[in-house]
């Protein structure tokens, strides 16, 4: 407890890669939850180690898409039985780090978000060496059991971090 601030917590954790899961890194993080619900939480953080350098993957999947004659258009992943094709695993992995920016800017000490779905991505034509994807995404909010439909524009390059150039919580549809 930090009067008049909010809640602060020291965490020592393993991360784990998402393609190689033989790879594993230390890593110790604070995040400082604010009093309040409108302010995103403060996170500093500590790598011990590298994980795989996924270069080759990103190059690849990058090529792909540059060269594909029509934007990409995708819905549904994963589908009902919780397959993601593999031509479909790098826009979900995408999809999966941008999502954490949004679970990170709209997290509380009270819930607890995951990527549930893509709903639907759309590629956005572009003039530049970037990659632009129009994800409408399903968050399932653990505690709640709300699943929460999200919208968010991505921009990536291989050479690039992922941004998160716009995201909105969207109306909930019957």
């Amino acid at each position: 407890d930090i009067d008049g601030v909010g809640q602060k917590y020291h965490l020592e954790l393993v991360l784990e890669d998402v393609l190689d899961k033989d790879s594993t890194v230390n890593c110790t993080a604070e995040v400082l939850y604010h009093l309040g619900n409108n302010i995103p939480p403060d996170v500093q953080f500590a790598i011990a180690g590298e994980l795989k350098n996924a270069e080759a993957a990103d190059n690849i999947f990058y090529n792909r898409i540059k060269s594909l004659e029509k934007e990409l258009v995708a819905e549904n992943i994963p589908d009902s039985r919780g397959n993601v094709s593999p031509e479909m695993e790098p826009v979900h992995l995408l999809a999966w780090v941008a999502s954490g920016y949004v679970i990170w800017q709209n997290s509380t000490e009270n819930t607890k978000f995951q990527l549930a779905q893509i709903k639907r991505v759309k590629q956005v034509k572009r003039r530049d060496e970037y990659l632009e994807f129009d994800y409408t995404i399903l968050l399932h909010e653990m505690v709640s059991q709300e699943i929460i439909p999200w919208q968010m524009t991505v921009l990536w390059h291989p050479q690039h971090s992922v941004q998160v150039t716009q995201d909105s919580r969207q109306p909930k549809h019957a």
